[in-house]
């Protein structure tokens, strides 16, 4: 298998950023030291002669290649391109994002303090104020006394005790911190019914109708339901309130102003929210990994206010980085949208398991056999199937690997099943020396929509065309992708903004720091059900591990640079067909308007349909004409109409497509 034995790069001192990488994603919690510069060293020197220094040098090597090939696409592609006039045209984009700031709503971002330690504590006093950390290989969460020493989550229990040899490690009680989860989450949803979870311990709130129903200021609000928190839960839990979801994320999870026990409000103006995130840190801003800082730095961005100075660069380099996104965290404009996760946003399911390093063939199958029989719970009681199945292992060298199978029926959601396709993917690959392994299921279908949509039937059908309404349109839930060469959407929020850079999720999952050295038999309890949800794979794709940029394309001719700087790259957009749903029959079909009509001409031709029709046509009085004709052909212009794209009159989820159609 290609890369399977890679030799590691020839030894070279710690790079900046290699330091940077080894110190892990969580360089931001709270209770942190600002100068890190020491915990870092230490943490490279502890890991030295790993195989996870040994992977994470590795990749560091790759990424710094990966950015040097992007450079030079940026040189070659402002060759002879007009600057002035691209910042011209960024700047026009820039006043149609400013137009879709709202700042009528009050949203608040909650995050319970240290909320595994805090749980801890609640059951053994004497652990207050001793540097302890909750996990077994890898640290869930550590005390704030014991991140003054540089200990914090995602690091392995090894390398945090050698920052604080006095660290007390204790095992994980997941039923402790579920029960005090319940507990905390019923109190936030009596100021937000629909509040969004974002783990067990943290969420989005809406306070703006509790306000205003009970006369109070957003301040007034937040303490008044921190203090109930503290009253019936004795934990204490911080809050960052601002006019949108990622500003109030910053100031609660990011910035720590108010870390623990506190609360920050930014000014609902303009003009103080971009002076706010001008000299903000571009890695602080939710949606930026690791990699992409990394990339952002290399071009001059540094901060948020460097946006607006690199914009010209930014946007020629707009595949890479997702321009939009960047405008919108210089300018402090997010989604305020709050409502829990859409069951038709699920893309996949999956589990996986994190143990000690395994070689024999036995117990590999024995671990790949457990996660089957959790994905097979997970399907049965949310009600899914798909008809792809994804082989995911990581080495004991830190290596990610995918291997994948499609099917063109819906898998059974059967343990048996499942553990024979894996079986089947895994195989050719042995003998390996692995430390975690996983499932997932992609191109999704819903049955408990399927079985509510049958239960309907064709009744929704002719109360809808009597009404005068066309029926609405079941969001597609699986993306399809062909291939691990193509290229991302962009993702966005509910209301049209964009939410990450390109290639963020695959940035989250790929970091091995989770999975670090030393784990333990907890780990597997830890990392034992964790759903995925990352763009499937081809089946028997290189064995690369998930890239963390998109692909990049070979550098274009300098004879033919950017004829016109105000039409980049449209590769990132999403040109693929909908799939058309039958109005009689709810079958989503990948065909166009031709093949629907001659479908729904063969669905009202069948005998049930006159049946009902009848049923339904004697509830009402009679009208003139042939009303079979006219509900079939009111029917085929409502959807032929809905194929055709409207302009969405409130502005949200135009942006940069909206822009490049202009051009």
């Amino acid at each position: 298998m290609e890369g399977k034995h890679t030799d590691p790069p020839p030894s070279t001192p710690d790079s900046d950023s290699l330091l940077r990488r080894l110190a892990g994603p969580s360089v931001n919690k709270a209770g942190l030291a600002k100068d890190q510069t020491e915990i870092n060293r230490i943490i490279a020197e502890v890991s030295k002669g790993s195989k996870f220094y040994e992977h994470e040098k590795r990749k560091d090597k790759d990424l710094t290649e990966r950015i040097q090939h992007i450079l030079k696409i940026r040189d070659e592609t402002i060759k002879g391109v007009d600057l002035r006039k691209v910042e011209d045209s960024v700047d026009k984009l820039i006043a149609q994002l400013e137009a879709k700031r709202d700042l009528s709503q009050v949203i608040v971002h909650v995050d319970m303090d240290a909320f595994f330690a805090s749980v801890e504590v609640l059951h053994d006093p004497s652990l207050t104020s001793k540097p302890f950390a909750v996990g077994g290989g890898v640290v869930s969460t550590a005390s704030y006394e014991a991140r003054k020493f540089g200990v914090r989550s995602g690091m392995a229990t090894f390398v945090a005790k050698k920052l604080c040899p006095e660290l007390i490690c204790l095992k994980s009680h997941f039923d402790w911190y579920s029960e005090m989860s319940n507990k905390v989450m019923s109190i936030f949803k009596r100021y937000d019914p629909t509040m969004c979870p974002a783990g067990c311990d943290e969420g989005y709130l809406n306070i703006t109708r509790y306000c205003e129903e009970h006369s109070l200021s957003p301040e007034e609000c937040v303490f008044q339901m921190r203090q109930t928190i503290q009253e019936e839960t004795n934990l204490t839990v911080s809050a960052g309130i601002a006019p949108n979801k990622v500003r109030c994320l910053l100031l609660t999870s990011v910035l720590y102003r108010n870390k623990p026990n506190g609360q920050f409000k930014l000014d609902f103006d303009p003009r103080e929210i971009k002076t706010f995130m001008r000299e903000l840190s571009i890695r602080k801003v939710p949606g930026v990994g690791r990699v992409h800082e990394r990339l952002l730095d290399s071009i001059g961005v540094k901060t948020c206010g460097d946006v607006f100075k690199q914009r010209a660069v930014l946007f020629l380099l707009d595949r890479y980085i997702g321009l939009e996104f960047l405008l919108q965290a210089h300018l402090g404009i997010a989604s305020n949208v709050v409502q829990p996760g859409q069951r038709e946003e699920r893309k996949s399911i999956g589990a996986e398991r994190t143990f000690n390093a395994l070689s024999d063939a036995a117990r590999i199958y024995s671990k790949l056999e457990e996660v089957a029989a959790e994905l097979e719970a997970d399907m049965v009681e949310s009600g899914w199937t798909g008809k792809t199945v994804t082989l995911k292992y990581k080495l004991d060298t830190f290596q990610v690997f995918t291997r994948a199978k499609s099917f063109d029926r819906w898998i059974s959601t059967k343990k048996e099943d499942l553990f024979s396709i894996g079986q089947e993917l895994l195989k050719p690959e042995l003998p390996l020396t692995l430390r975690l392994i996983g499932l997932r299921v992609t191109k999704l279908k819903d049955l408990k929509a399927e079985a509510e949509s049958k239960a309907r039937g064709i009744k929704r059908f002719f109360e809808t065309a009597s009404s005068g309404s066309s029926p609405r349109k079941k969001r597609r839930v699986a993306s399809s992708h062909h291939g691990d060469e193509e290229e991302e959407p962009p993702r966005l929020s509910q209301d049209g903004f964009a939410i990450a850079m390109p290639g963020y999720d695959d940035d989250v999952e790929a970091d091995p720091l989770k999975h670090a050295e030393g784990l333990d038999v907890e780990a597997e309890s830890e990392n034992s059900s964790t759903v995925i949800r990352s763009a499937s794979v081809k089946p028997k794709s290189s064995s690369a591990p998930p890239s963390r940029i998109p692909p990049q394309p070979q550098p274009s001719s300098s004879k033919a640079p950017y004829s016109s700087p105000e039409k980049p790259r449209a590769s990132a957009i999403n040109l693929e067909p909908p799939l058309l749903e039958c109005p009689i029959c709810s079958r989503m079909l990948d065909t166009d308007n031709q093949g629907l009509n001659e479908h729904v001409d063969f669905c009202l031709s069948k005998q049930a349909i006159k049946e009902a029709q009848t049923a339904s046509l004697s509830l009402k009085p009679a009208s003139s004409g042939d009303s079979s004709t006219q509900a079939k052909k009111a029917t085929l212009r409502k959807t032929q109409a809905r194929q055709r794209p409207k302009p969405d009159s409130s502005g949200h989820g135009e942006g940069l497509l909206r822009y490049r159609n202009k051009g």
